[in-house]
């Protein structure tokens, strides 16, 4: 089995892969810049056409949108609004694939309720397009990942969500759609890319693009933010996956050309399951926004917002009035009114929203009404827009266009065959999971939380609880996860440092009251003893959380985005890029 673990020594080798290609003869096929949804996608993608593969991330990997979103595979309901069938067709098959053969240990089915406030018209109306999802969805080969939707009364309602107001709805639609970890998602295929042999390096931050003497892209000048070392990088192909930072991203090739993204920013709630009695999640249309309430293990997620943001692309942050909208949208139709003590978290992402048309002399290739892949300059191949649902279609028609038609036609993707690591088959995972649960005395609860986090690979979770008996029982602070999974996110899942593990290996950020401040020296202990900080490091990586989580806080009270990110902009992390 190839070696996909993501470690510090991992890192270290694709540096000096790095390093190398600038020796002559020795560049790679393709550097694929940014570590989100897409980057990683991309990485996969040509690493399994056999291309000689490097990724880098200026952060931790996922650490932008894609650790951000509201966390939901699907294809999209509002696109039928828009007549956009093919889009919806697409992103239908993506979620699909996702569940049934890429990805089906993290991706989850969820039921939502569609409230109905009008008996007759809106439940024709709605279950004509509801219908419609369903019928776009049996389109593709073989059976249906998810069950057919049904029409719902008020008294079935009650049944499945008790704290739906009465008032709210006179009867529901449910349907199917599904969740993801998006952050774990993000690193799952990060590793699933390394085991095909792409070399991933977070913390390296491209600083400046590279021209040969015809004026096509021919690399990279990248930083290691971890030592603060300046090197050049060779490949063939550059291509660029930066989200928000798009337009800055190809400025680096000294060029006004190219794709045009503004960022929109969206924010979420957390709080406790027993607070919202429901057995499906609810999806609701606003004056401004979609809003979902999701069940999420422990926990209910709720938002999004929409609105423009113009302050720090690094630390997008929710304000006192995105909260009170999230909290008054939501209450408008629960039983029983949210207060904010009952929020245990937040968090605050940007979606990149792709404008029309591109900048003079820019070649480009209109995908769809999602995603755009540009060449702003020779060598340099852009994409930007899209959704987490539809990364494989994005990384395909990102490495299809870098290639050109072809090289794409001898080198087709692959991806759409290739389970991610974790993956295993349901016989033995269900005997190993049994197996290994007696061994240490685990309930069912740790038993579901370790398989849907890691899946076949809960067998890496055994052997670090063998080696060391201590490492097989909770945090005491944070009792849904054990000591052995802050070692794992260290030495297999490629997590450099505190924030790594708390805001993005495990979801402790938001998981916990306060931000999970009294698990935080325990989760340090472990990485210290891990990586080799010493106390003075350690100590360090304390102080910068804590900081982080007082400045979230802070932002939460402040009234608009402007004084919000004066408040968050006081912690700027342990790493700040240059």
């Amino acid at each position: 089995m190839p070696d996909d673990r993501l470690s510090t020594a991992t890192r270290e080798r694709a540096l000096a892969r790095l390093v190398s290609s600038a020796d002559a003869g020795g560049e790679l096929d393709v550097l694929v810049i940014g570590g989100g949804i897409t980057g990683a996608g991309i990485a996969l993608d040509a690493a399994s056409r056999g291309l000689d593969t490097a990724v880098v991330e200026a952060q931790d990997w996922g650490s932008g949108t894609s650790s951000r979103s509201s966390k939901l595979v699907h294809g999209g309901l509002r696109y039928l609004q828009m007549l956009d069938f093919k889009l919806v067709v697409e992103a239908l098959a993506e979620r699909d694939l996702l569940l049934t053969r890429v990805a089906p240990h993290l991706v989850r089915p969820v039921p939502f309720l569609y409230p109905l406030r009008h008996r007759v018209w809106e439940r024709a109306f709605v279950g004509a397009g509801i219908a419609l999802y369903d019928a776009l969805a049996s389109l593709r080969r073989g059976k249906r990942a998810l069950p057919w939707h049904r029409h719902l009364s008020r008294a079935q309602v009650a049944e499945v969500f008790p704290d739906l107001s009465a008032s709210a709805a006179v009867g529901a639609i449910e349907y199917w759609d599904a969740t993801v970890d998006d952050a774990r998602y993000v690193a799952t295929l990060v590793r699933t890319a390394v085991g095909r042999g792409a070399h991933a390096a977070a913390r390296t931050q491209v600083v400046e693009l590279t021209k040969n003497d015809r004026g096509m892209v021919d690399g990279a000048v990248l930083r290691d933010l971890e030592t603060g070392d300046v090197f050049p990088v060779k490949a063939r192909h550059v291509i660029s996956s930066t989200g928000v930072w798009t337009e800055r991203s190809q400025a680096l090739a000294g060029e006004t050309g190219g794709l045009r993204v503004l960022a929109s920013k969206g924010i979420h709630i957390v709080v406790p399951r027993d607070r919202v009695r429901g057995d499906a999640g609810l999806i609701l249309q606003t004056k401004t926004s979609v809003l979902f309430v999701i069940p999420w293990s422990r926990y209910w997620v709720i938002g999004t917002t929409d609105t423009p943001w113009n302050e720090d692309l690094v630390s997008p942050t929710a304000h006192a009035r995105d909260i009170d909208y999230v909290l008054n949208e939501a209450n408008a139709v629960l039983e029983h009114a949210l207060t904010r003590d009952d929020i245990v978290g937040t968090w605050a992402g940007l979606r990149p929203l792709l404008q029309p048309g591109t900048k003079e002399g820019t070649s480009s290739e209109k995908v769809s009404r999602e995603h755009t892949v540009a060449s702003p300059v020779p060598g340099l191949t852009v994409i930007a827009g899209g959704k987490l649902t539809t990364y494989r279609v994005m990384a395909r028609d990102a490495v299809d266009f870098a290639l050109g038609e072809e090289q794409a036609s001898v080198r087709p993707s692959l991806t759409k065959s290739i389970p991610l690591t974790g993956v295993g088959t349901l016989g033995q995972m269900e005997r190993d999971k049994r197996a290994i649960g007696r061994q240490f005395g685990w309930d069912g609860a740790m038993i579901d939380h370790l398989t849907h986090r890691y899946g076949a690979n809960i067998g890496d979770i055994a052997q670090i609880c063998d080696a060391q008996a201590d490492m097989a029982v909770p945090l005491r602070h944070a009792p849904a996860y054990l000591r052995a999974e802050i070692v794992y996110a260290l030495t297999h899942e490629g997590a450099l440092h505190l924030e790594d593990v708390m805001h993005r290996r495990t979801r402790m950020v938001y998981e916990y009251p306060g931000e999970a401040r009294a698990a935080v020296r325990e989760v340090a202990e472990i990485a210290a003893g891990e990586l080799g900080w010493t106390a003075e490091q350690r100590d360090s990586e304390v102080r910068a959380y804590l900081a982080d989580a007082d400045a979230v806080a802070a932002a939460a009270l402040e009234p608009d985005d402007a004084a919000a990110a004066r408040a968050r902009a006081a912690a700027p992390g342990i790493l700040r890029m240059a």
